[in-house]
């Protein structure tokens, strides 16, 4: 049996770590987010305030944010996980979701000037568009690819656009496979902008099909994007520009997309049937960290 000693000693240290924090049970602390609706800025504040309250959010929080957000690409992205994980944790998959990751030249790509990481306030992921960005042989995967984050660029050049996604299982999927066979380098001087992880150019590794540049709306060879470790997705492109009389034509009403919304009150109300059964959209309500 254990002895008292033991007993009150280790209650002692459950009340020293518990008054560290602040938080006598995790519980109180999802009761308090599920009342504010998962508010993003609060969620930022407290994972800063010290080292225990980033760890909670780092385990439990930035999952419960994700799902309550985008609870139908989460599923999916979740589905046949081990243990529900993530490649590259639940805070770096939403700092993805809400987070346009800016844009330097690369070898491929040249900008006149760099932009700058953002918050996104509305992104629409979806399975539909991801499959233009894959391979033939690599069809099988999942990927889920937001539309594109536009961005003047000034002069006469076209807009910028700026996109991201996340695969399902990237250490199993064809693509990794392929990019592992053909033995393609690590870039030198780019990381992933939501991991920190290494990043391959899918451009030099030859495998950005067509498809890609014509479900985003940009020339030939006038994109390129990569994919990390963790299987993030970040990329650009020139948009060609639509005149007056030209409409997009959005056909992705029932393809599994995913619109996410950072703002409480607009989540209710695409969750409550604005938009159709399959679709979801992330919007922001403040910056992310």
């Amino acid at each position: 049996m254990m002895s008292a000693t033991a007993t009150q000693r280790r209650r002692l240290n459950y009340e020293s770590e518990s008054d560290d924090s602040g938080i006598q049970n995790e519980l109180i602390l999802l009761l308090v987010f599920e009342s504010i609706k998962w508010d993003l800025q609060v969620l930022c504040l407290v994972s800063s305030v010290n080292h225990k309250l980033r760890a909670i959010a780092k385990r439990i929080l930035w999952r419960k944010l994700c799902v309550y957000r985008a609870p139908r690409m989460v599923a999916a992205l979740a589905n046949g996980a081990p243990n529900g994980r993530i490649g590259g944790g639940w805070d770096a998959l939403a700092k993805l979701m809400f987070c346009c990751s800016g844009c330097v030249s690369t070898r491929h790509f040249r900008v006149s000037r760099p932009t700058p990481a953002h918050f996104a306030r509305a992104s629409r992921f979806s399975k539909t568009s991801g499959r233009s960005f894959l391979a033939k042989r690599c069809r099988s995967d999942l990927l889920f690819i937001s539309d594109p984050c536009e961005h003047p660029a000034g002069g006469n050049e076209d807009h910028l656009g700026i996109y991201r996604g996340v695969f399902r299982g990237f250490m199993r999927s064809k693509t990794r496979a392929c990019l592992i066979r053909r033995q393609v380098a690590f870039e030198e001087s780019l990381r992933c902008p939501y991991c920190g992880t290494r990043v391959w150019s899918m451009t030099a590794a030859r495998l950005v099909p067509k498809s890609a540049a014509g479900r985003l709306g940009s020339g030939d060879r006038r994109l390129e994007y990569f994919v990390c470790v963790n299987g993030h997705l970040h990329g650009a492109c020139w948009l060609i520009p639509l005149s007056s009389d030209e409409e997009i034509c959005d056909d992705e009403d029932n393809d599994g997309s995913e619109d996410v919304y950072g703002d409480a009150c607009s989540h209710q109300t695409v969750t409550n049937g604005s938009t159709s059964s399959l679709g979801e959209d992330v919007l922001g309500g403040g910056p992310m960290e």
